[in-house]
């Protein structure tokens, strides 16, 4: 019995160590925006990203994650969690979207890093309904992102 267990947790090592090489898993716990370009269908907001205002200033994570230790890993985690059922099993959408959450995410990042330009035009003279990107999409990921509008 005690035999078959440290068999089985050998094995069970082994193929994590195998997973963690091949989809360079630990990568992810970093910042790197390079990182988010490991899957192909994230080229064109990468490539967009390279070209935008944005790019001195802020990372993927600056953005698309809160940046709460805890929140940000609890979201890199679902939304790896998500991609690679996605990637699994060929259930990749033809535009990439960001869920309500990562939407919800992102505006607050904005008024984060914006707070002072938020405050001179929140008193009454903002659509406060609409995210920032609505208006502003083309800034973060550059005018490329345009095309990735619906």
């Amino acid at each position: 019995m005690k035999r078959t267990l440290v068999f089985a947790a050998v094995i069970l090592a082994a193929v994590g160590f195998v997973f963690a090489s091949t989809t360079r898993l630990t990568s992810y716990l970093f910042d790197d925006p390079a990182t988010c370009n490991n899957c192909h269908v994230m080229g064109t907001a990468y490539t967009g990203w390279q070209h935008s205002t944005h790019r001195p200033w802020a990372t993927c994570n600056e953005c698309h994650t809160p940046h709460d230790f805890i929140a940000k890993y609890l979201t890199k985690a679902t939304n790896g969690i998500r991609h690679v059922s996605a990637f699994a099993t060929g259930n990749i959408p033809a535009a990439i979207r960001a869920i309500p959450a990562t939407r919800d995410i992102v505006q607050a990042n904005c008024i984060r890093c914006h707070a002072e330009a938020v405050s001179l035009i929140s008193e009454g003279k903002m659509d406060a309904g609409r995210y920032c990107f609505d208006c502003h999409r083309a800034v973060a990921h550059g005018p490329r992102a345009l095309a990735l509008e619906p």
